[in-house]
């Protein structure tokens, strides 16, 4: 079954505001459930967070990088994680529609079934969440020896940008397999939300499958370490040196497509439910 092709009347993208107005009135409708769910997803960035600071009140060294300089991954990575999370983290709840056959009522409006996806619903306690990566980026962009100027602003906007399109084309892929997997959520968790564990820590110190995977086929270490060496001027360590950060554009290409192909393979794929 094919994507439908894209709307281009006037007025094509009203019925994704009023399904995106109807959920937000929804939930603005029980303020203690939404303040109770704004203050969880708050409470949630800061305990891992917390997990940062844990890993260093040990150990003041750790791939080579101080606790300023691990925050300063941590901040980019998770910042872009959390940008895309708002956006395509309900992507998740693919499986559950292939399963049940509900997904056949996407095919049948004559809008792009990923952007209805992307606006069916929408979570607005998520937007608590990166107040604590703001927070983090803040304080390691002043507590680091920054030799500012031209190329490290360029690369801090360039891994803002770039970073929120990484971590959404991942989205995006994971939610392909789906039609393919259908009982794969797990699976491909491992390597949404395990991938972003892994690059808010130092690529240096992952095992070497790790550091191909989320180093250069699915280019997580390319929204927060590597543009982290480059902002502070630190050494790289083996395949990943501060200038592959350069790349960021490239790379960003190179997931975008992949994300479009699976997504396209997904959708050819899916014959229905057949129940």
């Amino acid at each position: 079954m094919a994507d439908p092709p894209t709307g281009t009347r006037p007025g094509a993208l009203a019925p994704y505001r009023a399904v995106l107005a109807s959920r937000v009135q929804a939930q603005v409708s029980y303020r203690a459930s939404l303040a109770m769910d704004l203050f969880t997803a708050l409470l949630l960035g800061l305990v891992e967070l917390a997990e940062v600071w844990l890993l260093f009140h040990n150990a003041p060294v750790i791939g080579g990088l101080t606790f300023s300089a691990v925050l300063l991954v941590f901040a980019l990575a998770d910042l872009g994680f959390c940008s895309a999370d708002i956006v395509l983290g309900h992507l998740d709840k693919l499986p559950r529609y292939v399963r049940a056959g509900t997904i056949d009522v996407f095919y049948l409006r004559p809008q792009p079934i990923l952007l209805q996806l992307m606006t069916s619903d929408i979570r607005i306690h998520r937007l608590t969440r990166p107040a604590v990566s703001v927070f983090a980026l803040v304080y390691a962009l002043t507590h680091n020896d920054i030799d500012w100027g031209p190329g490290t602003v360029g690369m801090l906007a360039l891994t803002l940008v770039c970073g929120p399109l990484i971590y959404g084309s991942v989205f995006v892929i994971a939610a392909g397999l789906q039609f393919v997997l259908v009982n794969g959520a797990e699976f491909t968790s491992s390597f949404v939300y395990g991938g972003r564990y892994a690059a808010t820590q130092p690529a240096s110190v992952w095992p070497g499958a790790i550091k191909a995977t989320f180093g250069f086929v699915l280019p997580l270490a390319f929204t927060g370490y590597l543009p982290a060496l480059w902002i502070l001027g630190l050494p790289g360590v083996g395949m990943f040196q501060p200038q592959l950060a350069w790349l960021l554009p490239v790379v960003t290409l190179w997931v975008t497509a992949l994300a479009g192909a699976t997504w396209r393979f997904g959708l050819r794929h899916y014959r229905g439910a057949g129940g």
